[in-house]
């Protein structure tokens, strides 16, 4: 029982990626409410998580919980940002942070850096939340996860747990021909 255990959570893991790994994230600045600005350039060299999310949404104070339980495991090993859009603003945000406790930056988005990051297009307009980007110490996707119940052990658990420790891992030299 538990091999076939195992064996359903890797496979849940492969199905994670999600469509933007292997690329680089997109690049952007954005601001909390202090006007302190965040560059995600700055955050090279560490793997970064980046939450999109809403301050009303169910799941994403659930996936606020989660992160700052994974922080709290691998210290200044990661980085973690929140993106927001409108309608959330400086006073939703600030209730959200004393709320959850919240310890990395909440940042501010017009929708811009949020349609970069998840590539969005009038042929792919949905934004769905929370979603979760995963990158790599060198700015590369590493998963692209969105909240769904097949995924909810990684948003509420501690399934997210292998997916950065993968991410924190060397990259493997490419295969020599």
């Amino acid at each position: 029982m538990r091999k076939l255990l195992v064996a359903l959570f890797l496979s849940c893991l492969a199905l994670s990626a999600g469509p933007l790994a292997g690329k680089r994230v997109a690049s952007f600045t954005l601001p909390d409410a202090t006007g302190k600005y965040y560059d995600v350039l700055d955050f090279r060299g560490k793997v970064l998580l980046i939450d999109i999310m809403k301050t009303e949404c169910p799941h994403c104070q659930t996936l606020t919980r989660t992160l700052e339980r994974i922080k709290t495991k691998y210290g200044n090993r990661i980085a973690v940002l929140s993106v927001v859009n409108p309608p959330d603003n400086p006073q939703t945000v600030a209730a959200y942070i004393a709320k959850y406790k919240v310890t990395n930056p909440v940042l501010f988005d017009f929708g811009q850096a949020t349609a970069a990051m998840l590539r969005i297009t009038p042929q792919n307009p949905t934004i769905n939340l929370p979603t979760l980007l995963v990158v790599d110490a060198s700015g590369i996707v590493r998963d692209d996860l969105v909240y769904s119940d097949t995924l909810k052990a990684i948003f509420e658990g501690d399934a997210l747990i292998p997916i950065v420790d993968r991410a924190l891992a060397p990259a493997k030299p490419a295969a020599k021909k």
